[in-house]
């Protein structure tokens, strides 16, 4: 796959009138988008990509559906599932809302990049929560992950 990369595109005008009438007090997904507008853009992925091939999925998408995979703990057809079928996931990616979506295998290929690309902290790096004010420093981290706690009991 090669990419082609495209600035993103801004909110559809059909798409932001129904998602605002389907969310009123708006979600996660639409508070993000009004919020941050664009937080990856297609160049910051770019040396993960050859020049030649077929295109590519946009991949600030790919990171920002990455993003909401996690926070819902869903599965890859389940996070391309809901790309295809909920009104806020289109508002945050910028979609028609009669896009078909993707198959569920591109999210998998793209993490494969990430990890081949020595890239895996990108998605998170370009999330800047610090400069955002979502996260501070030094403040007080809580994890429920055996394996870390292990490491740090060591």
């Amino acid at each position: 796959m090669s990419l082609h990369p495209h600035a993103p595109e801004r909110v559809l005008e059909e798409t932001a009138r129904i998602a605002r009438a389907a969310f009123p007090q708006s979600n996660l997904y639409t508070r993000i988008r009004e919020a941050f507008d664009t937080i990856y853009h297609d160049e910051d992925f770019s040396t993960l990509f050859p020049e030649r091939g077929r295109p590519a999925e946009s991949p600030w998408r790919l990171a920002l559906i990455s993003v909401f995979h996690f926070v819902e703990a869903l599965s890859d057809r389940q996070a391309a599932d809901a790309v295809r079928s909920r009104i806020d996931g289109k508002f945050a990616l910028s979609l028609e809302l009669t896009d078909p979506g993707f198959n569920h295998t591109v999210l998998s290929e793209f993490r494969s990049r990430l990890v081949q690309g020595a890239a895996e902290t990108l998605v998170l790096d370009l999330l800047v929560l610090q400069e955002r004010g979502l996260l501070n420093a030094r403040g007080r981290q809580r994890t429920d992950s055996t394996p870390v706690l292990a490491a740090v009991v060591r």
